[in-house]
């Protein structure tokens, strides 16, 4: 079972994958601070300092016990009120909408990329009377 193991990690598109999971989780990361950093600020300053990451709707009562404030969507959620983070879905799915289109951008360039490769021409194989004559001028030159 091991071999099988060993042999199935070898395997070059296992590779491939387990480097395309590692890149894109850092990719995921630059993009979260595009939006989160640059993106969200922007949208903000358009609206008039709305930050859409501290949106909610309190579904529910606050748990007993709790001091904070109740404009505050993560000490809110970290208590465990029961509330519905919109701003923080509408910040992941730009955050989503983003990373898609730059995959997209990816993948068109690289197809582009690669379809402008030209393929190598084969060389036609020779013909049966080109191999006897080459096979024929090999051995008068034996003689």
């Amino acid at each position: 079972m091991w071999q099988d193991f060993r042999a199935f990690i070898a395997r070059g598109n296992v590779l491939d994958l387990a480097v395309a999971v590692i890149i894109g989780g850092a990719f995921g990361k630059i993009t979260t601070s595009l939006v989160e950093d640059v993106v969200m600020p922007i949208v903000g300053a358009i609206f008039g300092g709305l930050d859409f990451s501290s949106h909610f709707l309190r579904l529910g009562p606050v748990p007993a016990g709790y001091r904070g404030s109740l404009s505050d969507y993560a000490a809110l959620k970290k208590a465990g009120a029961p509330i519905l983070g919109w701003g923080e879905f509408v910040t992941q799915v730009l955050n989503f909408l983003i990373l898609a289109f730059i995959i997209f951008i990816l993948v068109r360039y690289a197809t582009r990329l690669m379809a402008r490769k030209p393929e190598p021409e084969a060389t036609p194989a020779p013909t049966e009377i080109e191999l006897l004559t080459e096979i024929r001028d090999a051995l008068r030159t034996r003689s």
